[in-house]
């Protein structure tokens, strides 16, 4: 960006977006517009009100190291701190995933889910490597009768998830807990519902993901061993015992695992085994019956 142009916020979107076009953005223009609002401090769609306007020269140094950092493969997400989810805003940092649109069929099938159990009082649902607490709070947000539980194995990630329920309104009904999968809880049935994104990359895909997920994102939250099902069939299994009598496990997957997953259900005596698929035709979600 030379000194002497007049950047207008018109030229700085038209500028930054063939620059992160150059350095592979997947989504440019998206890009360059969230990161100028935040330098700006104003909504996105005001930016196109003020066209004409010229940021002053601390705006644009605000701008130029977010631009410089994105292009350098950072996440918009963890530049401004926040990503939308099942039109939610959620805090997110370092120490948790960014919630992706596909994790949002894992929340319309547990919804669903809920509301075929009726108007039960006591609906329990347990929200598996919580991250942000995006699936969780989704949930309680629009099961207002429900009862979830957040469970994640980092301290830094539940803090995240917290101050997401606070924000929605939601801490009295959902509650956070230290735990490697399910084992904090007894072998008692517990919930009718549950869900998770757990890691499901495997080793050798986790070399060839795209830098901004390799580089950025915890890789806790994204390796499960050899094979991608290691944590799917442990969480599987623990599962049983903590799930009610015709309860549901929901469980987000790689479509290149995906028959595996189905196979090892059905092989562990889960029953009504379902793989769904996301916008994209990708199977993504299995879903099983106790």
């Amino acid at each position: 960006m030379s000194q002497s142009e007049q950047w207008t916020v018109k030229r700085l979107l038209e500028w930054t977006t063939d620059h992160f076009k150059k350095h592979g953005s997947d989504s440019p223009r998206l890009d360059a517009e969230i990161l100028l609002a935040q330098a700006l401090k104003c909504k996105r769609i005001d930016l196109y009100l003020r066209f004409n306007h010229e940021p002053t020269e601390a705006d644009r140094t605000r701008f130029r190291e977010t631009v410089k950092r994105r292009a350098a493969g950072e996440p918009v997400a963890y530049l401004v701190g926040h990503k939308e989810f099942y039109s939610l805003s959620f805090e997110v940092t370092r120490d948790t995933l960014i919630p992706r649109p596909e994790t949002e069929h894992l929340v319309v099938e547990s919804l669903d889910l809920l509301a075929k159990m009726g108007h039960r009082d006591d609906l329990c649902v347990c929200d598996v490597g919580t991250g942000s607490g995006a699936i969780a709070v989704a949930i309680a947000k629009n099961a207002p009768k429900c009862r979830v539980t957040a469970v994640d194995l980092s301290p830094e990630a539940l803090d995240v998830a917290k101050r997401n329920a606070e924000t929605h309104g939601v801490t009295g009904r959902v509650t956070f807990l230290i735990s490697d999968l399910l084992a904090e809880f007894p072998e008692t049935p517990l919930f009718d519902l549950v869900v998770s994104n757990p890691p499901y990359v495997s080793e050798s895909e986790f070399a060839n993901l795209p830098a901004g997920v390799r580089d950025h994102e915890p890789k806790l939250a994204l390796v499960s061993g050899e094979d991608g099902t290691s944590v799917i069939r442990n969480l599987a299994v623990q599962t049983v015992s903590r799930l009610r009598e015709g309860g549901h496990f929901l469980v987000e997957l790689s479509p290149m695992i995906a028959g595996q997953v189905a196979e090892l259900l059905r092989q562990q005596g889960w029953h009504d085994v379902r793989i769904l698929r996301d916008m994209a035709n990708q199977e993504r979600i299995a879903v099983a019956r106790k």
